[in-house]
């Protein structure tokens, strides 16, 4: 079926209707496109934070820009066109918007009618003829085209302390591509913003060896030790207008469609439902999450639901005051009426197609997740502060499953050492994540999919990274744990019985292609997702690629400056031979366990410490690097999907190129899809560079 056959069907009334429902203006496409009869001159100092498309479908997308008023208290009323050609020559649809106070002067029009799989190019222009840059944007392919799917994910962009140069090498790198391999979307899981701002004047020495950059400056905010915190609309609000002045960040934004999650940063760095801990104790934060989710709504182009008036240009804030701990639920939901209206005021989990071969889930895995157990104060004296601070394996499994430990068996006590410590859990639910509705949402999407596909937009990281740490040598002391440390422990890798559920949700229903794809960690990890590792059961049925930052500093990054060689067990972590430069050692760790990275140490050798690599340690894991920075690009096919990642040089400065500085290496990795009851296999190919040694 031809595009034009298969929208000749839908009609102005219809999509007005849609329209209508999702409370956006409409830019309906016409029969026949026409030159542009209106006079543009472009003015960014007029739309400040640029312009912007999102959650693309096969005949629709969102297109955004803001617009405050120059003088005075209102804001000109705004035509917004979208065109073939970005000389306007083919103009398909125009509509009208007016920027209002109580949205922030942003406005959101539905651009509809539009055929699949096309490019267009849109502007927004004043009375006078002023007008926004030119944007481009994409349209999904149609539900049964097969043709190849590219998108780029990312996350974490603290532009505090760091500059945006990836952004810029994507732009160069998708310039040089045939449009068949062009990326159709930027798939953002969170982190968009860091809320802790610091002030140059407030720290004056450098973070992790960056400078900091004066950014945001928030109206009221608070703040606490040498950073500060926003507390309302406006704060939240600051903190958006202050990225989006960032230039490589705004073309981005300007020239793909983008498909936004938050993460825990868009409301607070240690945030969980409408609850937050600024300090020691867990406080009320219903108001804050408000005021974040509607900052968000205004500043995301997205296709999500929001509870009363549907109105996509108003954002009617739930009225809500800060309240405390009053009670959970069997998902650990505090069920108190300002915290339930807090987090149901925007429902941002959501599905989108595109084409045949992909179905796009995104979760949300702040709003309604647990209290992080290990937070608890029930598990004080259980720190191994000899052993680099990881957490033995099992008591993170024994404490995350509650009552459902050993299949409704959990321990009364404890181990640690030579100790026991009461099981203060064993009477308790397991953890959450995802709550229960949007699990079983989740879930049913998985089943119901039809797509080669199943791309889990997934802001949080699944792959265990651990090291044995049963096999330490003597002189370091006696591991207090029965095997193995844990490395990242307040994300999916801490909630396992849930990812337990949902693997074998996915193994016993025959599901394939699943793919999780995800930020936060500040790293690189690409490998296969199963609900054990050995010495227990080990059976991938998914796949995992964890994307670094953008620009927020990595794991490498904080050891050089924190790691010393007084540390006994540096050589995990970082090698410092003498007269040479110091090596980063944590990714051979994780890779190969601790008797090849003290055998490394000790000798120089790799072959000597590859010979005494274990093998149990981590046969998901197919890469790692702790020290990456850059972004990650998906291409899924009919029968294969590949996954690139594009590591960058330290972002502390911005880069004087167009091509956003040079690449440090290109890693690929390819999957054909299995069929159910097969494991999926990644093979990896280095297309650039040379990945961080050692490997």
């Amino acid at each position: 079926m031809t595009a034009d056959k298969k929208f000749s069907g839908f009609n102005r009334r219809e999509f007005a209707a849609a329209a209508a429902a999702m409370g956006a203006s409409l830019a309906f496409s016409a029969r026949a496109a026409h030159a542009s009869k209106r006079a543009w001159k472009e003015r960014r100092d007029l739309y400040p934070q640029g312009v912007a498309s999102g959650d693309p479908d096969s005949g629709s997308v969102i297109l955004w820009t803001r617009c405050p008023p120059a003088t005075g208290n209102t804001a000109p009323k705004l035509t917004v066109e979208v065109a073939e050609d970005d000389a306007f020559r083919k103009v398909v649809a125009t509509a009208a918007a007016l920027p209002l106070a109580d949205n922030d002067w942003t406005v959101r029009v539905l651009a509809a009618g539009l055929k699949p799989a096309t490019t267009y190019w849109y502007r927004f222009t004043d009375a006078h003829g002023m007008g926004s840059r030119i944007g481009r944007t994409r349209t999904a392919p149609a539900d049964d085209d097969s043709r190849p799917v590219n998108f780029a994910f990312v996350s974490c962009q603290d532009q505090n302390t760091g500059y945006n140069n990836a952004y810029r090498r994507m732009l160069y790198d998708d310039r040089n591509k045939p449009e068949a391999e062009q990326l159709g979307f930027v798939l953002h899981l969170g982190d968009f913003f860091y809320e802790l701002v610091w002030y140059p004047e407030d720290r004056t020495k450098p973070y992790y060896n960056r400078k900091i950059r004066d950014v945001v400056r928030y109206p009221t905010g608070q703040k606490i030790a040498d950073y500060h915190i926003p507390v309302d609309l406006a704060d939240y609000r600051a903190a958006y207008k202050g990225y989006l002045a960032d230039p490589d960040l705004a073309d981005a934004r300007a020239n793909w469609p983008f498909i936004c999650m938050w993460d825990n940063h868009e409301f607070s760095w240690r945030g969980f439902q409408g609850l937050t801990i600024d300090t020691k104790d867990i406080v009320g934060a219903q108001t804050r999450k408000v005021a974040a989710t509607q900052a968000w709504f205004e500043y995301q182009p997205a296709r999500v639901a929001k509870a009363g008036d549907p109105d996509w240009n108003r954002y009617d804030a739930p009225k809500v005051a800060d309240a405390d701990i009053k009670a959970f639920d069997v998902y650990s939901l505090v069920q108190e009426p300002n915290n339930l209206a807090a987090i149901n005021a925007l429902r941002t989990y959501r599905h989108l197609k595109w084409g045949k071969n992909v179905d796009l889930l995104l979760t949300d895995n702040r709003s309604f997740r647990s209290y992080f157990v290990l937070n608890d104060d029930g598990t004080n004296g259980m720190e191994t502060p000899k052993f680099l601070d990881l957490v033995p394996q099992e008591i993170v499994e024994i404490l995350d499953a509650g009552k459902a430990y050993g299949g409704g068996h959990p321990p009364d006590t404890i181990a640690f050492g030579d100790k026991q410590f009461p099981n203060f859990r064993k009477d308790k639910d397991p953890q959450s994540i995802l709550g229960k509705e949007q699990k079983a949402w989740f879930l049913e999407q998985l089943r119901a999919s039809k797509a080669t596909w199943k791309i889990w937009g997934n802001s949080q990281g699944s792959l265990n990274a651990r090291l044995d740490m049963k096999n330490l040598p003597a002189e370091f002391g006696t591991w207090p744990g029965k095997d193995y440390g844990m490395f990242w422990l307040d994300d999916w890798a801490g909630f396992r019985h849930e990812q337990g559920e949902i693997l074998d949700f996915v193994k016993d229903n025959g599901i394939t292609g699943l793919t999780s794809v995800c930020g936060d960690r500040h790293a690189s990890l690409a490998g296969l997702l199963s609900k054990s590792l050995p010495p227990q059961a080990y059976e991938p049925v998914a796949l995992e690629f964890v994307g670094t930052s953008i620009s927020s500093p990595g794991t490498v990054e904080v050891y050089e400056v924190i790691v010393h060689d007084k540390e006994p067990l540096h050589a995990l972590l970082m090698r410092r031979p003498p007269g040479a430069p110091s090596e980063p050692m944590v990714n051979f760790s994780i890779l190969h366990g601790v008797k090849a990275s003290l055998t490394y140490d000790k000798t120089g050798d790799l072959k000597q410490a590859l010979a005494q690599s274990n093998p149990e340690v981590a046969p998901h894991l197919a890469f790692v690097d702790l020290g990456a920075h850059g972004y990650s690009a998906v291409r899924a096919s009919a029968d294969r999907l590949e996954t690139t990642f594009v590591s960058i040089p330290n972002p502390a400065e911005r880069s004087t190129t167009d091509d956003g500085g040079p690449v440090t290496y290109r890693i690929r990795f390819r999957a054909n899809i299995w069929q159910p009851g097969e494991t999926p296999k990644l093979e990896q190919e280095v297309v650039e560079g040379v990945v961080p040694f050692p490997v």
